[in-house]
């Protein structure tokens, strides 16, 4: 696996043509980043004006767009909405530029791409988006890298790597931070059954009964809220980078889109949810990497790991996890809508029609 820019995934890159580069007026108006739009943005800046652009667009992402963009002795990663979101809430680049600004800031615990420009104005390119660092690792999505995987106890260090990071981010002073108007803590657990389905009813083009039942149950069974904390959203094994050699080392925690302050159980059941024990089958979205290796955590195991650092009380556990599935399901049907209506080229899309009913089927599952 090569190395792959931050808020990436490592895979093939296509390279949109850049003002060192002639491109056709045909292809023009479907560039996501126009170069010489952005050179001149870049120009206002300081950032290496005047040198020749080069822009490649990561290609593996599914939700917010990256692309690498090269320029003099630069070398960053820009992140950007979809063509088409289908949220209004979601791909808030301000937002994301202001967390991991407060996290370098503040929580060196919680290693992040250090931000380098935000750019609000969607005049731009369309949408706002920012400029971060370029970080060399690598992200384990499809395999375990060669370099990692040539020690058998990689899938294991991984695992504990994911919960030890998930305690610091936990633990982060958003207060101090100055983060205190980041998020609506109070009610947020309350909050988030009716807000899925509300987004679900917004681009729903079938009837989904385990999504209804699933919604139905975790109405019913909603715990107290946990003290709030700042929580990820999607948090999982290839929303973080790791160094690329031995031993294994986190390089940077990935894709703040959905972040808040929230419960931070929802972060760990979302985890969980698509952590799978020995003898069960795929899914979408799990931890197939290293699912099955020797003495690979279960997902009680990781409970108990973060449990015994945090204190905090996980006998609702099992709520966390429905909701992680069920909210995954409910973001994952926006994306099939999308592809069913033309609105998304990304043909992983189409496995959808399969993998949300499957989403909130596991749900079902790991209803106590």
């Amino acid at each position: 696996m090569t190395s792959v820019t931050a808020s990436a995934r490592a895979g093939p890159r296509i390279r949109q043509e850049s003002a060192a580069v002639s491109h056709t007026d045909a292809d023009a108006p479907r560039l996501l980043v126009e170069p010489e739009r952005l050179a001149g943005w870049m120009d206002a800046r300081g950032l290496a004006p005047g040198r020749p652009l080069t822009v490649e667009r990561v290609t593996t992402g599914h939700s917010n767009e990256v692309f690498r963009v090269e320029r003099g002795t630069l070398r960053l990663a820009l992140r950007r909405p979809p063509r088409t979101p289908l949220s209004p809430t979601a791909h808030d680049m301000a937002r994301e530029h202001r967390l991991l600004s407060a996290l370098i800031e503040h929580a060196g615990a919680v290693p992040v791409p250090t931000p380098v420009a935000l750019c609000a104005d969607p005049s731009v390119l369309g949408a706002p988006f920012y400029l971060m660092e370029l970080l060399d690792g690598v992200v384990v999505r499809d395999r375990v890298p060669e370099a990692l995987a040539v020690d058998p106890a990689t899938p294991v260090a991984l695992a504990h790597a994911l919960v030890d990071l998930l305690v610091g981010l936990h633990a982060f002073d958003w207060r101090a931070a100055g983060l205190d108007d980041f998020g609506r803590p109070e009610g947020y657990l309350d909050r988030q059954v009716p807000r899925w389905l509300g987004q679900l009813a917004r681009y729903k083009t079938r009837e989904l009964p385990e999504v209804d039942e699933a919604g139905r149950w975790l109405a019913a069974h909603t715990p107290p809220m946990q003290a709030p904390t700042v929580i990820h959203g999607d948090y999982k094994l290839d929303n973080v980078m790791f160094e690329a050699t031995l031993p294994v080392r986190p390089r940077a925690v990935l894709d703040w889109e959905q972040a808040t302050i929230g419960d931070p159980l929802v972060d760990l059941g979302w985890l969980l949810g698509l952590w799978l024990d020995p003898g069960e089958g795929s899914l979408f979205g799990a931890n197939l990497p290293v699912a099955g290796a020797p003495g690979l955590p279960t997902r009680v195991d990781l409970a108990q790991r973060y449990a015994a650092a945090t204190g905090r009380d996980l006998s609702h556990l099992p709520f966390y996890c429905v909701l992680g599935l069920f909210k995954l399901a409910c973001v994952m049907e926006g994306s099939y809508a999308r592809f069913l209506a033309g609105t998304s080229d990304d043909a992983f899309f189409q496995v959808l029609g399969e993998g949300v009913p499957a989403l909130a089927r596991r749900a079902l599952e790991l209803v106590p």
